[in-house]
């Protein structure tokens, strides 16, 4: 049977601290995934349900964007994908008599651990103004009163429409479909927060904000570079890709403030000998850089490439590129000791990779949050596009660019329109194709839609999916902003800390899982997703819903569509919920790239949406050509008696959610507020391994943030360097600490002294 949730919070400030990891996955890892499974969902459920993720007839995992192969093993998934369908498939509710036992004021005061452990959400619930508890409210009545209160809205713009990256490309298309003939742009989601900058920076320098490459390239590359990213706890599949690249004569270096177990070695569960414990070992360089150093690196290789003779592909620059002259310029003047300060690298390490990367012919960058969250991350970006274009490794096999996004669709989400920012020619399609005049003015971004809800410029948040509470930064001020609104709406399947600091009104509307059968008016539906590298495929849920209050996330916003836009709305959203297909209908007559979708889809595996730079080396851009840039380098000043934090998750984690306590790859068990600090930084700060201290970040305006009641732990952290988990660490980043162009918090790179807590 099934372990009940946990009554209590149990203690989070006393973790154990043993030595890190040296290789992930292997059996450890599988016994982890069956037990919590287990736990959440009993054996048989366990058994049926994890065979059908990432299959081709079964259902995409509610986890992370990696792509499946082409043909996926008959157990095509990780263990954090296994704790994510575990969360969603369990047998634990909350019903409304969980609601009428627990007031919000006490939920408020839960760890989002415990919020999230008591299982699935089970019927629509409402908090009426002054009430201290939850009540259960009918659909009707719910949708009703979300369509009064924005039709009572002075302008449409005084609403917010966020979208969480597990929302289907379905719902997703329907969502904004709904918030611009509502007749706003306000669609923040979960990219501003998170890899903004790279769609800034590729929108610029080839034309296109995604990826280019394919699941394939990387098992044709000559050489993986992998920045800012850590596969083995955030996207452990991707560990098997690299696997594979070894295995073809791939060499990998690793750019990283922490080593990381999944790229030191990689037991695969999936092959004898990765469960035997010999694995396979990945990363041939680990570059060990400080916070907020990779433009400085990138930089300076990009100088030893060009003193190279016959290194740059000029053929390639030549027909295919612009402004190579200045970039080369700016290039040639890279200084070495400023290099090794910014970075923390040695000469011999730097000279080490480049000579790599003169040697291979096909090279990959992959790269995540620890790119994409400082104030300079839009050109860091920018210059490893420099350095892949300056040898031709854009638009050939085994070669390109490789952002590794969070959310199984959070890709799909903006390639369906959610965006504050669209362009001219999405809004012309949808007036074609719908017959309404959609907004033109920029709508709110994440950071936008917190400052207007503070300052009473906005009044109803409606969040399809997500924990926007939790998962956006300067933890106070997005409270007190959420508190000030009329009106406050989740879409979502489980609790969490969203649905405890509400506006004057709160609405909770449960709906269905990635692994739950959706059956509307023409009978049983499936839905769509993209993932990392615009791959798009189908995904099914088998599962009986958890309750049979529960709505689909279509049927969610073409109900509220229709009781909101009344008989005034010439769009047919009875049509939609009933049968999807007449959706894929229209995104297929919208959205470039859709063409036939329903035919298409229908094959195994999907199919890749176009990419003009991967597939025939054209660049969109306002030149038509890839564009070099050159852009001053920027490290973090560090004054003295400080250190530079990053955010990070644990290996029990993915984003906000906190499936359990511990952090096996690092050797933290039990506990969650814990800074990780190098012991020699540790020793010149008087700071003793296991004391208790505060955490207090400084900022240049002199405003100050402090995170308290956190262990110190001595890491082989990057010098001059930190790292704590999030959301705990959200508070020290204030919301105007935002990267410059993408207006991303930039929760990397965060200056914070530690100061020790007395005993007692």
């Amino acid at each position: 049977m099934p372990a009940r949730p946990p009554a209590e919070d149990p203690v989070q400030d006393s973790p154990a601290v043993g030595p890190p990891k040296h290789a992930a996955a292997g059996l450890p890892a599988v016994r982890h995934s069956l037990r919590m499974a287990r736990r959440q969902m009993g054996v048989r459920r366990t058994a049926l349900t994890l065979l059908r993720v990432n299959q081709p007839t079964g259902f995409d995992c509610p986890g992370c964007a990696w792509p499946e192969p082409s043909s996926p093993h008959t157990a095509e998934f990780c263990e954090n994908g296994a704790k994510a369908v575990a969360e969603e498939a369990t047998l634990r509710r909350v019903t409304p008599e969980f609601f009428a036992r627990h007031s919000v004021a006490e939920l408020a005061g839960r760890s989002g651990y415990w919020l999230g452990q008591q299982g699935r959400l089970t019927h629509p619930m409402y908090l009426a103004e002054g009430a201290s508890h939850y009540e259960p409210v009918a659909w009707e009545e719910a949708f009703a009163l979300i369509a009064g209160e924005l039709r009572a809205l002075e302008s449409p713009d005084q609403a917010l429409f966020y979208t969480s990256g597990r929302t289907s490309n379905e719902a997703a298309f329907l969502y904004q479909l709904f918030a611009r003939e509502f007749g706003t742009n306000n669609l923040p989601d979960c990219s501003n927060m998170c890899h903004e900058s790279s769609g800034s920076a590729l929108t610029e320098t080839i034309g296109i904000g995604k990826g280019s490459v394919l699941i394939e390239d990387l098992h044709r590359a000559d050489l993986i570079v992998v920045a800012g990213q850590n596969p083995g706890t955030n996207h452990p599949r991707m560990l098997s890709a690299l696997e594979e690249a070894k295995r073809a004569g791939a060499r990998i270096i690793s750019v990283n403030p922490l080593p990381e177990a999944g790229l030191e070695r990689f037991d695969n569960p999936q092959r004898p000998s990765g469960l035997a414990g010999r694995g396979t070992a990945l990363t041939d360089l680990f570059l060990q850089i400080r916070i907020g150093g990779d433009q400085a690196l990138f930089r300076l290789l990009n100088r030893l490439i060009l003193e190279r003779p016959g290194a740059v592909d000029e053929e390639f620059v030549r027909e295919h590129t612009d402004g190579f002259e200045e970039f080369a310029a700016a290039a040639r003047e890279a200084d070495w000791e400023e290099t090794l300060a910014a970075t923390g690298l040695s000469r011999e390490e730097i000279e080490a990779a480049a000579e790599m990367v003169l040697a291979s012919r096909s090279v990959i960058v992959c790269w995540a949050m620890g790119l994409t969250q400082h104030k300079h991350s839009v050109p860091t970006i920018r210059e490893v596009v420099n350095f892949l274009l300056l040898r031709g490794n854009i638009g050939r096999p085994g070669a390109g660019v490789c952002p590794v996004r969070g959310h199984s669709n959070v890709q799909g989400d903006r390639t369906m329109g959610v965006t504050e920012r669209p362009t001219e020619a999405w809004l012309d399609a949808l007036r074609e194709e719908f017959g309404f005049e959609p907004p033109r003015e920029e709508g709110l971004d994440v950071v936008n839609a917190i400052r207007a809800l503070r300052d009473g410029r906005a009044h109803v948040f409606l969040a399809m999916g997500g924990n926007f509470v939790a998962a956006s930064p300067d933890t106070e001020v997005t409270e007190n902003a959420m508190r000030r609104a009329r009106l406050t709406v989740h879409v979502s399947t489980k609790l969490n800390r969203s649905h405890c600091v509400t506006g004057a009104r709160a609405l909770i509307l449960p709906t269905l899982g990635r692994t739950e059968r959706d059956v509307q008016a023409a009978g049983e539906q499936f839905v769509t997703v993209e993932d990392s590298m615009g791959m798009v495929h189908a995904s099914r849920g088998r599962l009986r819903p958890a309750s049979e209050e529960l709505l689909s996330e279509p049927a969610i916003v073409c109900r509220l569509a229709r009781a909101t836009l009344g008989e005034g709305s010439a769009t047919p959203w009875e049509e939609f919920e009933a049968d999807y297909r007449a959706v894929r209908e229209r995104i297929a007559r919208v959205v470039p790239g859709f063409e036939d979708f329903e035919e298409r889809v229908a094959h195994p595996g999907g199919f890749a949406l176009p990419h003009a730079p991967r597939d025939s080396r054209r660049f969109p851009t306002a030149t038509g050509k890839a564009r070099f840039t050159a852009a001053p380098v920027e490290r973090p000043e560090i004054p003295p008696g400080r250190l530079l934090l990053q955010t990070l998750r644990s290996h029990d984690q993915y984003n906000t959610t906190v499936y359990g306590l511990d952090d096996r790859y690092r050797g933290i068990t039990g506990g969650r507020r814990v800074v990780l600090v190098h012991p020699e930084d540790a020793r010149e700060l008087g700071l003793t391994d296991g004391a208790l201290a505060d955490l207090t970040s400084e900022w240049t305006d002199g405003s100050e943030r402090v995170a308290p009641g956190f262990r110190v732990v001595h890491y082989p952290t990057a010098r001059g360097c930190a790292a704590a988990y999030y959301p705990e660490t959200n508070v020290l980043v204030p919301l105007d600490a935002t990267a410059d162009v993408s207006n991303t918090p930039t929760s990397k790179s965060v200056v914070i002294r530690i100061t020790p807590v007395a005993a007692g």
